[in-house]
Order: C-alpha cells, then structure tokens, then sequence
C-alpha cells in the first residue's frame, strides 16, 4: 500500500462463504450435504462467512479493497437453483458488509456463469470478472447496464502458452466486444494466472490497453 497505493487499485482476495465451506468439509461432501443435509450446509456457511467479514475487515483497514473469489459457486459445479440457495444469501451478506465500509467489490466465479449472472449483481457485486468460459458480449447484453465488467483473456492458452502478439489479438478481442459496456470495461485475464506466465505476456497485455487508450475508438481497433 505505502509504495503504489496512491498509483494503483491494491485488492485482496478473500475466498466466499460457500467455496470456504468447500474447504472445511471437502468438495465431495458438501455436495452430499446439500441434498441430503441442507441445515448442514447453511451452518457451515454461516462459519465460513464470520472468517470472511473477519477477513474482509482486515484487508479495509490496511486500506486495500477486498476482492471476491468464489470458484465453487460456478454453474460448472453446482446448478444455479443451488447457488441461489446456498451461496447467494451469503455473497449478499458479504458484499453488505463491505459496502457498508464504503468499499466495492469485484466478484470472480469461475467457468460458466450465464444463468447466475443476474445473481450475481443481485448480491451486490461492483464488478463481474468474467471467465474465459464465458462471454463478455453476452454478459454486457444481460447486466452491463448495472455492473462493471472485467475480463477475459485465456489464462493459459493465451497468457501461459501463447506469445506477446498472441496476447495483443485476444487483449484487441476483449476490447472490442466490451469496449462500449455501459458500466465500463477492465481488459484481464479469464481466471488467475499460472505462476509460470510470461513477464512478456502480462506486458503485452497492459501496453495493448494503454496504446487503446481512452476514449475507445472502435474504428481503429
């Protein structure tokens, strides 16, 4: 914070109630658990949310903002009827909690996230991140009119394995699908970035953006 607070956004991420839970009891078992259990579930959720206002409130007054992850949430893993029951009444509170510190908040779920989306927003998020799974130009037609959207180039076809010109067509990708979202865009990667990516490549990302510039002309990408 003391060295590039004043230059840059510092976020911290904290790991969401629900995949938290995952955590405590395994990924397996909490699947069982919300079909034959469910009170079970909800009790393991309410755990797992003190350790994240917990967390949460620690990030703040070191004076970043928290950012959400929440990877088992995604309708990859868990159908979107379960996510509304078991994760969103949790997400909200979180997200209340934040708000409530005068922070916002970018929410990540991975893989697909079509059918939750209006979910999402609903819990409050600031921010979608959106995975590479998914679409940025779908997500702007859906919610765009209410929430900021951040994503998605590939984090290991692209960024991983791919070359700085590879990362410029798919960064020049983005852009134009998302461009024109009416809450605004931030060029990223889909999902976190494998520890062994290319300096070149995160570079590659970040000059493209900046030769873009603002405002966007779509004409010249």
């Amino acid at each position: 914070m003391d060295r590039v607070g004043t230059e840059v956004a510092v976020t911290g991420a904290v790991t969401c109630p629900f995949t938290n839970a995952s955590f405590l009891v395994g990924a397996e078992t909490l699947a069982r658990l919300m079909l034959k259990e469910p009170d079970k579930v909800h009790r393991l959720c309410e755990v797992s949310l003190e350790t994240c206002l917990r967390y949460a409130a620690a990030i703040i007054d070191a004076g970043a903002t928290p950012s959400l992850t929440d990877a088992m949430s995604s309708s990859t893993v868990i159908s979107p009827r379960q996510f509304r029951e078991f994760s969103l009444p949790y997400l909200k509170r979180l997200m209340d909690f934040i708000h409530g510190k005068g922070k916002g908040a970018t929410l990540h779920i991975c893989g697909k996230t079509a059918k939750i989306w209006e979910s999402m927003v609903e819990a409050g998020a600031d921010c979608l991140s959106i995975d590479n799974d998914a679409s940025l130009t779908e997500a702007k037609q859906a919610v765009g009119e209410r929430v900021r959207l951040m994503g998605n180039v590939h984090p290991s076809a692209v960024m991983l394995q791919g070359t700085p010109a590879d990362v410029r067509r798919a960064t020049l990708s983005c852009i134009r699908e998302a461009h024109d979202n009416p809450k605004g865009l931030i060029v990223a990667s889909g999902c976190s970035l494998p520890t062994e990516t290319p300096f070149a490549n995160i570079h590659a990302m970040m000059e493209t953006v900046r030769e873009v510039g603002w405002p966007v002309s779509a004409t010249e990408l």
